[in-house]
């Protein structure tokens, strides 16, 4: 558990520092050293147009980490707000909650993502717009969950008798429940996210160049993938790496729950 959590803050604090490590601008172009092996003033070489490969991995981990975080996060407050609705608002708002769910559910997340980029065009703001509204039903289902299993304590029962308001209900006391679950599952959407915005880089709908992210960095380079690999294989690992270290901490996290008693 702690050797995971470690490896997942390193990913964030490179995505929060590592652009001040790169050792060369990530966007100047150097004709004459393209496609350079690994070694001497290029760590991992160059790309097609001179660009140092290493320097791009550091920049992109910002925005590939960084975007992952914003989307996870928005998906987060959509479902939240959703499940609590649902869990809160009678039948009729839980009926109609869920059948939106359910229909969002149905469709595949990627592939609905990429619709809705492709309609809305390639930017960085199309694509938070994009996974931020498929990424939020498994939220919304876990909340509505636990909200109406919450919502039938004596507690939570005497609050409203009281007359406090849905708002404060869900602050004190719906909330507080739904942290320990809602964690577990960030992790794991924090994860999908980042598989999200590679993929959708690499189908140009992305982060748009210059600016480096490793989608669109694999997507530069698969031209390139017989005779330098490598361009291909180094943003590749950083997918990979960064997606198995959260996946691997979320499972953890999920157990360290389980022992203490707390169903996540």
């Amino acid at each position: 558990m702690r050797s995971v959590a470690i490896l997942v803050l390193l990913l964030f604090l490179l995505a929060l520092f590592g652009p001040m490590l790169a050792p060369h601008d990530p966007t100047a172009i150097n004709i004459p050293n393209r496609l350079a092996p690994p070694g001497g003033a290029w760590l991992l070489g160059t790309d097609a147009l001179g660009r140092d490969i290493l320097s791009r991995l550091l920049h992109g981990a910002r925005w590939s980490l960084g975007l992952a975080f914003v989307v996870s996060f928005l998906g987060l407050i959509i479902g939240t707000v959703i499940g609590l609705i649902a869990a809160q608002g009678g039948k009729l708002a839980d009926w109609l909650a869920m059948r939106v769910t359910d229909t969002f559910l149905a469709f595949p997340e990627l592939i609905a993502a990429v619709v809705i980029a492709g309609v809305l065009g390639a930017s960085t703001a199309s694509l938070i717009f994009a996974l931020s509204v498929t990424g939020w039903m498994r939220y919304a289902r876990v909340a509505r969950g636990i909200g109406l299993s919450i919502g039938t304590r004596g507690y939570v029962v005497q609050a409203r008798l009281a007359g406090l308001s849905p708002l404060a209900i869900a602050r004190w006391h719906y909330i507080p429940s739904l942290l320990p679950s809602l964690t577990v599952v960030w992790t794991g959407m924090l994860a999908r996210a980042i598989l999200g915005i590679s993929a959708l880089g690499f189908l140009g709908f992305g982060v748009q160049p210059p600016m480096p992210e490793w989608g669109t960095m694999l997507l530069d380079a698969r031209i390139h993938i017989r005779s330098t690999p490598l361009q291909m294989i180094w943003p590749g690992l950083a997918v990979v790496v960064s997606v198995l270290a959260i996946n691997l901490a979320g499972d953890a996290l999920r157990d360290a729950l389980a022992e203490e008693g707390v169903k996540p």
